[in-house]
């Protein structure tokens, strides 16, 4: 019974983090602005991140994790860096 239930809770998050790609993958591509594409690009990585959590759980390898962990780490930084450059034109000064 708790193994139906953590196998439905996973099929069903897995799917609403696919839906939230797809937006995310919308408002960068659709973005009016430089603003809002980092925006998307943001939640797009975070979406990955724990979709890559969620694959993790499901199959029982640790691997996944620490994919995760990695996509998080340049995720940051990447967002951090296009941030300094929208704000001040360049990014090394």
């Amino acid at each position: 019974m708790s193994s139906d239930i953590l196998h439905w809770s996973l099929l069903i998050s897995q799917v609403l983090l696919a839906l939230a790609m797809v937006a995310a993958a919308t408002r960068m591509i659709r973005g009016p602005r430089a603003q809002d594409r980092i925006l998307g690009l943001d939640a797009f990585y975070v979406a990955a991140m724990l979709m890559l959590v969620l694959f993790g759980i499901r199959i029982g390898s640790s691997v996944y994790f620490e994919v995760a962990l990695v996509i998080g780490i340049l995720g940051f930084v990447g967002t951090v860096a296009l941030a300094k450059f929208l704000m001040r034109g360049e990014v090394i000064e």
